[in-house]
This record gives C-alpha cells, sequence and structure tokens, in this order.
C-alpha cells in the first residue's frame, strides 16, 4: 500500500494523524474550556489569538533555522513544546499562564494547523514521492488529517463521561489536555526516527534573504494574498464556530461533537476530488472555483431561522470549502525552487498565522458588539476578495506539469 511513497512520508502520515486527532477534539472544547476557567469573550479572544501568533512566532523562527538546525530535530523540538503546552493547559487556571502555554505555537484553535509542523513537512513530503504524485500526496496528507480530526471530534463527547464519574465544570476537560500533550510526546518519538534523506534539499540560498532567491516577488504576493485568506478563515475558526453555536442556538457539547465529526469527514472526502480535479481544470483554478461558492453558504450561515438548518448549510460549505488547502500547498511548492521550498512554506505560513492571530478576538468582540453573525458575514466577503484577488496575480503562473501539458507534442 502506497508502494510510490517512502518510508519518511508514511511517517509524517501517522504523525499528521495523531495531531490532528488531538486538534479535532481540541477545536470544541477550547472555548468551552475557557469559559468554564471563569474567562469572559474578550480573555477567550485574547488566548485564542495568544495560540495563533505563537504559532506565527514559532513558524518564522524555525523557518530561517530549520535547514541548518535540522529538519528532524525541528519537529521533534516542536513536539515537545505541544506537550509541554498540554501539561500548562491541564494544570492551570490563570490567565497569563494560559497565554504563556498558548505562545508554545502548538495549541491549536481549529482542527487543522497552519505552523511550523506543516511548513517542514510541507517541504519535506514533495522529495518523498514522484512529482506526479506531489498534488495527490498533499491531498491524502490533507484527507487523513481530517478523518483523524472527525474522531477527534467525537473524543470531544468524553468531557461529558469525565463529568459523570464526578469531575465539576473546568476539571471534567483537563483529561483531554493531558492526553494532548501524551500525543505531542508520541510525534516526539516518530519523528526522532526520520531518516537522514529528510534533510536532503539544503537551502542554497540560505545566505540569501529568508533563503528565497529567484522567487521572491511569487512568495511575496503569494504571502499577502493567503495572509487574507488567512485572516477570514480565523474569524470563523472551529473554536468560534462550536462557541457560536452554543451563544445562538445553545447547542450541547454532544450535538458540537457531532457536527465537527461531519465537517471534517465531509472534507476529507472532498480531497480526495482535489487532486483529480486539480488534473483537469489546474491547481489554480481548483483553488478558486471551489472557494467561491462555499464563501457564499458561509455567510448565509447566521441567517438560517433554526439550528438545524444552520447546521446544514454549515456542513455544505464544509463538503468543499477545503479542497484548496492540498491544491494551494502542491502550488506554492511547485512554482519556486526546490532549494526555496522550506523558506516558501515557512515564509507563506508565517503570514498565515500572522495574519490569523488578529482575528480571534476581533470575531469574539464583535459577536457581543456588532451581532453574532458578523464573523460569518466578514468572513464570506473577505475570501471572495480573496478569490478574485489570487486569481487575476497568478492566472499565468503554472506548475512544470501544467506547463508540460501544455506545450505542442512533437
Amino acid at each position: 500500500m502506497l508502494s510510490w511513497l517512502s518510508p519518511d512520508g508514511k511517517k509524517l502520515l501517522l504523525t499528521r494523524v495523531m495531531r490532528t486527532f488531538a486538534y479535532g477534539y481540541l477545536a470544541v472544547i477550547l472555548a468551552l474550556y475557557l469559559e468554564a476557567l471563569g474567562m469572559d469573550a474578550a480573555g477567550i479572544g485574547l488566548i485564542l489569538a495568544a495560540a495563533v501568533a505563537g504559532s506565527a512566532l514559532m513558524t518564522v523562527f524555525w523557518s530561517l533555522v530549520a535547514d541548518r538546525y535540522g529538519r528532524r530535530r525541528t519537529v521533534a523540538t516542536m513536539a515537545a513544546l505541544m506537550a509541554a503546552g498540554g501539561v500548562v493547559f491541564a494544570l492551570t487556571d490563570q490567565f497569563w499562564l494560559l497565554v504563556l502555554g498558548a505562545l508554545t505555537g502548538t495549541i491549536s484553535t481549529t482542527s487543522s494547523e497552519v505552523g511550523i509542523f506543516q511548513t517542514v513537512e510541507q517541504a519535506i513530503l514533495p522529495q518523498t514521492a514522484p512529482d506526479a504524485r506531489r498534488t495527490w500526496l498533499f491531498s491524502l496528507y490533507n484527507m487523513v488529517a481530517n478523518f483523524a480530526s472527525a474522531l477527534g471530534s467525537l473524543a470531544a463527547t468524553s468531557a461529558g463521561a469525565f463529568a459523570a464519574l464526578g469531575l465539576a465544570g473546568a476539571d471534567a476537560y483537563r483529561p483531554l489536555f493531558v492526553l494532548y500533550a501524551l500525543i505531542g510526546l508520541l510525534n516526539m518519538a516518530v519523528f526522532l526516527t526520520l531518516s537522514d534523506r529528510v534533510e536532503r534539499a539544503k537551502v542554497e540560498g540560505g545566505r540569501r534573504f529568508l533563503g528565497i532567491h529567484r522567487s521572491g516577488g511569487t512568495v511575496a504576493r503569494l504571502s499577502a494574498l493567503f495572509g487574507l485568506d488567512a485572516f477570514a478563515g480565523a474569524l470563523v475558526v472551529h473554536s468560534i464556530v462550536a462557541y457560536w453555536f452554543v451563544l445562538r442556538w445553545g447547542l450541547p457539547l454532544a450535538d458540537l461533537a457531532w457536527i465537527f465529526f461531519w465537517v471534517n469527514i465531509l472534507s476529507g472526502l472532498s480531497l480526495l476530488a482535489a487532486g483529480w480535479l486539480a488534473g483537469r481544470i489546474g491547481l489554480l483554478n481548483t483553488m478558486v472555483f471551489t472557494h467561491l461558492p462555499s464563501n457564499v453558504l458561509l455567510m448565509l450561515v447566521p441567517l438560517m431561522p433554526t439550528a438545524g438548518l444552520a447546521v446544514a448549510l454549515f456542513l455544505a460549505r464544509m463538503s468543499f470549502s477545503q479542497m484548496d488547502v492540498p491544491t494551494r500547498q502542491s502550488y506554492s511548492m511547485a512554482v519556486v525552487d526546490p532549494d526555496e521550498r522550506t523558506a516558501t512554506a515557512g515564509i507563506t505560513n508565517f503570514a498565515r498565522t500572522t495574519a490569523s492571530a488578529f482575528a480571534p478576538p476581533l470575531a469574539t468582540t464583535a459577536m457581543t458588539a456588532v451581532g453574532l453573525g458578523f464573523p460569518f458575514v466578514a468572513a464570506g466577503a473577505l475570501k471572495v476578495l480573496y478569490d478574485s484577488a489570487i486569481w487575476l496575480a497568478f492566472r499565468g503562473v503554472r506548475p512544470p506539469e501544467e506547463e508540460a501539458r501544455r506545450r505542442p507534442r512533437t
């Protein structure tokens, strides 16, 4: 099975599955846990922002040094920090200690991840499989993550079981943070077994600015546009959407767990179609023309008159909104030189995480000051702007395999 994928590639799929299982339940419980600790909406938003900001800071730092420090050692170090972050959240209810734990850059506010794990893995993956399989590999990488997140969402219901055993309030959530720390340690153990081949493709441009040489303009434009998309997406990260369903419709934890289970299952299934569609209409067209209608649905979610319709529309939106993820990753790795991939992944992911940091406190504050539906409408409108802008900016920039298909055969 997956005979075309190297052992290192298979190990990266395993670590991705373990992490995103943890992210799946954390997305459901994080805001609820913080509320149970006595945090108000502003405090919850600030801790979520610290989590995103920590990811951004770690991304930019490790992107600069990963190829010198070692890709294997980089992700192993971050896995240790993931364990530390889980321990902090499990043991304290102090606001500033929670902020510090969030700043480790490993506390996920959504069931997916943008950070140094993904940055390094995104740079390694293309060299673990043939070029013809690159987009399919990124689809698989994200699909297994979505399925693991779905199972993680269901695992959030274990907080109810802990409550039935006598753990009251915030204490019912704490065992899940202990599990989060253990998953970090398991990730570290697997990362340490990666081969020396993951260190291949050292950045020849390491003495250049951020390791980028020929593709500076391309990376700058991608970073700006990805940042816009990420800011919009962070207005409706799963932690905030779960919080919205509680405030607007009073949905219990068990319902939220099932909603996000199906969110991740539907998103994962759509990723299988992303590689197929990209092979027919191109990576950029797949990114844009699957994203646009999903953003319209997002704006309609808060306008639904019942909880059932709101859930149905949100699920419909999520059934194809993530098809741009593997295509975006594959596209950004394809249009730069191989020795620029780590830096490109780091810079674009830093742009995404930095822009995302400002959105959660804005979203939670706006839900009370402007209206509960504001994050959905604002996110959808900004994402439509992003889709239009990236298509106009890059419609003439094609990956090598698409250029090869366009050349006349002789």
